[in-house]
């Protein structure tokens, strides 16, 4: 298979799985689980682009929280790498892409809407609330695509805590030392995610989600689940105000 035909094969098996031509698709994955791909990284963003159309939005996630920490909290925008993989750190670099200024949960995006849905991301004091794009994504109607990864690594989840605020999501507020693309710097304030002693499991919106609002399918060898934003937020947020703990486990559980 070469590149032309793996980006016509990825754009295929996406639309199959649901993926919304002239949408705004938000996108975690997983580059070894997609099997032998002819020029990385690159095919699988093009296939993602062709998928979603000129009238489309592409966002990933950038976050660099392993780089930017409480002992070094200093975030440049174009600079400090992503540390969740190589399709994120790819797109992040990539020409045309944008990224938000969120030290620790960045996005970065490419097509019609992802300036306005990025704009405004270090405007918050966390980093999943009511400015960042993970909310913007649910009022927008925007799907998530989780590909090869399994549905546990759901930042958008954050949002959804943030908003009933459980009791193991907060840690200390840091300021941050930022430098925006322009060079021009700020300091920002950021409550950050703590998770201390718990484990994420957001693979339990499989329990909560129906026929419409989760599609399982294939992308190339990888599993892909494609998930609609509001009922996501809806139905979890439900689940998590009926239970607290609804979407972790106690670290040492297998």
């Amino acid at each position: 298979m070469n590149k032309a035909t793996a980006i016509k094969r990825i754009s295929g098996d996406l639309l199959r799985c649901g993926v919304r031509r002239g949408g705004v698709l938000l996108v975690h994955s997983s580059m070894s689980a997609l099997g032998i791909v002819p020029a990385g990284p690159e095919t699988v963003i093009l296939g993602l682009l062709e998928a979603l159309g000129p009238e489309g939005t592409l966002l990933i996630p950038s976050l660099s929280y392993e780089f930017v920490t409480p002992e070094r909290p200093v975030f440049n925008v174009l600079l400090t790498p992503s540390n969740i993989g190589l399709i994120p750190e790819f797109f992040r670099t990539r020409r045309g892409s944008v990224r938000s200024w969120c030290p620790t949960h960045s996005v970065s995006g490419a097509g019609p809407a992802a300036k306005e849905i990025l704009a405004e991301h270090h405007l918050d004091d966390t980093p999943c609330g009511p400015r960042s794009p993970f909310r913007k994504l649910r009022d927008c109607g925007g799907q998530i695509l989780m590909l090869g990864c399994g549905l546990r690594p759901n930042t958008s989840m954050h949002g959804v805590e943030e908003l009933v605020g459980p009791p193991y999501l907060f840690g200390e507020t840091i300021e941050h030392a930022v430098t925006r693309p322009d060079g021009g710097k700020f300091t920002m304030r950021l409550r950050r995610h703590n998770f201390a002693g718990k484990r994420q499991r957001y693979d339990r919106l499989e329990q909560l989600l129906g026929r419409g609002e989760l599609a399982a399918g294939r992308v190339l060898a990888a599993e892909a689940y494609v998930i609609e934003c509001p009922a996501m937020w809806d139905k979890a947020e439900k689940a998590l105000r009926a239970d607290p703990l609804y979407f972790v486990e106690a670290a040492d559980n297998a």
